[in-house]
């Protein structure tokens, strides 16, 4: 997919997500399905439309755990993307290109980019005090080093960031510092670092704010996360780091040090567009005829609205800047929260295991989706959903239709004409109420999706739906409306049959195996999401076999399920600890485990750990 002149051409990506652990539902809502949703419902209009995304692989969890689980860091990268894009590919995620960002062509982008920045003069060198631990002998990166915040005085803090307060924090400046490797307190030594210049940048970064937050129509948390870094006044941030796992600095006197993963992250959006496609450039360096929307969680805003702008500022081309974020807040597990190193809540793996088709997963996180506040996982809930909304609601109606007009009723599955006078404009039935109340609650559907209001969108496509239901019962479609009032019998039933066609496009972007479970169940093809509702099947039209949407689940299952989910790696971990035979070893398994808790990079996914 390349983008074409005249068109609507968007370019959508989710956060990547850091190749640690299995992805759980928090990171799959929080930036690769919110994603997935919008490109599909972009395609399904008609759009010209690119989604990308991959594993970021970069960086100190990496090393972390690759050193835990005794293999090279390229070989833990090598595993852990595969199980990612399993996940993605069980729960339908349509990327146009899922990569990764340890590739050449990342190399040499990141290193590219960097040069200009350079030779433009906004790269600055600057000796960095810095945790040196002595058992180690090495320099600590951030995510080596854990202690008290200085600012709420959370006593697990990392070295870069407190998850309790979010504030960004200087390794130096925790309070009780500790190696996570071995525990020991580490000593603050000078080391030689690169900046990029957000200060002298900050101007046009401002600018860049103001203009792309008002045209993109930003998520106001969003908007809200930029303003107070921007606010609070931009410095030099340090761009490199003393690892060996990660994009070399081109530059004499560094070649022991890599790119910090949070300066090369971002760019693995466009390096990894290059895996795909040659003309990568036609995405990423076209502003005039190119959106680009961007997903994540709340964590990762600032890298994408300030330090990702002001470095493509400071390259001095012609980028294609961001247009629309979408952020998401943080999803919590039953009465506590999701934790990848404690296993607690529902991974992408084990929402396969319930038998539960992904279908009914999306829904439940899209209609549960933290874009203005926290939003809580319960067991209760999902069975509700699936129960009370789905198989009530649009389950009944399609099927209630279908099985109407099916080869085995008195319309031998073929389609019947609706009476023109029941259905013009302006008619004052009740077949033309339900078109005009459609058409209305379409238009609201649409205004949603382009705002990329997905929860709201997801209510409006519900309502449309519950619509038909009403307008069925306000029919009273059974056999006798058959038999003594045949006209509007077969206007019922063409309407009806539509409006299924309708939702089929409507409900695409949400689910899209029911979208094309129903588009079998009316012999028709994918339909795509006009303006206006009509009636494009036409009499005469053979309908397939009815199938049903969804399946009841056994409210049983609540109790087996939560007691199967809730905490389930646990044990492992407390196994895996213990195993361990020396006071040192323990220790880096602990802050292993709670590194993994922690992502890198370009991930995360709007779940609180």
């Amino acid at each position: 997919v390349l983008p074409q002149k005249g068109a609507k051409n968007v370019l959508i990506t989710s956060a990547l997500p850091y190749v640690n652990n299995v992805p759980h539902l928090g990171n799959v809502i929080g930036s690769t399905l919110s994603a997935d949703v919008f490109a599909r419902y972009s395609r399904v209009r008609g759009n010209n439309t690119l989604y990308i995304c991959g594993t970021d692989e970069y960086g100190t969890a990496t090393e972390t755990k690759a050193l835990e689980e005794g293999v090279s860091c390229q070989e833990l990268c090598d595993k852990y993307h595969t199980l990612h894009k399993d996940v993605y590919d069980w729960f339908g995620l349509s990327f146009n290109y899922f990569g990764r960002t340890t590739t050449k062509k990342q190399t040499d982008i990141v290193q590219g980019i960097f040069r200009k920045c350079y030779d433009n003069g906004f790269i600055v060198e600057n000796a960095m005090t810095q945790l040196y631990c002595e058992a180690c002998s090495r320099f600590l990166a951030d995510r080596y080093v854990e202690g008290t915040c200085p600012y709420c005085n959370y006593d697990d803090a990392r070295g870069d960031q407190c998850d309790k307060c979010g504030k960004l924090i200087n390794a130096v400046d925790l309070i009780d510092p500790r190696c996570k490797l071995d525990g020991n307190r580490p000593v603050i030594r000078e080391s030689k670092h690169l900046f990029l210049d957000l200060e002298r940048l900050q101007p046009k970064c401002d600018a860049f704010v103001s203009e792309s937050s008002e045209a993109g129509r930003w998520s106001a948390n969003g908007l809200t996360i930029t303003n107070s870094w921007l606010k609070e006044g931009l410095k030099p941030r340090c761009i490199t780091r003393d690892l060996k796992w990660g994009v070399p600095v081109p530059l004499d006197g560094y070649e022991s040090k890599v790119f910090y993963v949070w300066f090369d992250a971002c760019i693995g959006y466009p390096s990894i567009t290059a895996n795909y496609t040659d003309e990568w450039e036609s995405w990423w360096k076209n502003p005039d005829n190119v959106k680009l929307y961007q997903f994540m969680g709340k964590d990762n805003v600032p890298f994408h609205t300030v330090v990702f702008p002001s470095t493509e500022i400071a390259s001095g081309e012609d980028w294609t800047f961001l247009h629309h974020i979408s952020t998401c807040e943080y999803l919590n597990y039953e009465t506590g929260k999701f934790s990848k190193s404690r296993g607690v809540g529902v991974f992408g793996n084990n929402a396969r295991e319930t038998g539960v088709p992904a279908d009914v997963w999306r829904y439940f996180l899209l209609a549960n989706r933290p874009e203005s506040a926290d939003t809580v996982f319960t067991w209760n809930d999902f069975v509700a959903r699936n129960n009370n909304e789905l198989l009530a609601n649009i389950g009944n109606f399609c099927n209630r239709v279908v099985k109407f007009l099916d080869a085995n009723t008195k319309y031998a599955g073929v389609l019947p004409a609706a009476d023109p006078s029941l259905i013009a404009p302006g008619a004052d039935t009740s077949d033309r109420r339900l078109i005009d109340d459609v058409n209305a609650l379409l238009a609201r559907y649409i205004e949603q999706m382009d705002g990329v209001h997905l929860k709201s969108g997801l209510r409006t496509a519900m309502e449309i739906s519950a619509r038909g239901n009403q307008y069925l019962q306000e029919s009273k479609l059974d056999n006798a409306l058959y038999s003594d009032h045949r006209a509007q019998c077969d206007t019922v039933l063409a309407v009806a049959t539509n409006l299924i066609y309708l939702l089929s496009a409507v409900f695409h972007p949400f689910m899209p195996a029911t979208s094309a479970s129903i588009a079998r169940q009316l012999n028709a093809p994918e339909r795509v999401l006009t303006e206006t509702f009509e009636l494009e099947l036409k009499p005469g039209h053979v309908i397939g076999k009815a199938e049903y949407l969804f399946n009841r689940i056994d409210e049983k299952k609540i109790e087996e399920w939560r007691a199967k989910f809730g905490g389930s790696q646990d044990k492992d971990v407390e196994a895996q600890s213990k195993s361990k035979k020396s006071k040192s070893k323990k220790a880096k398994t602990k802050t292993t485990s709670e590194t993994n808790a922690e992502d890198t990079g370009a991930n995360s996914a709007a779940t609180k750990n």
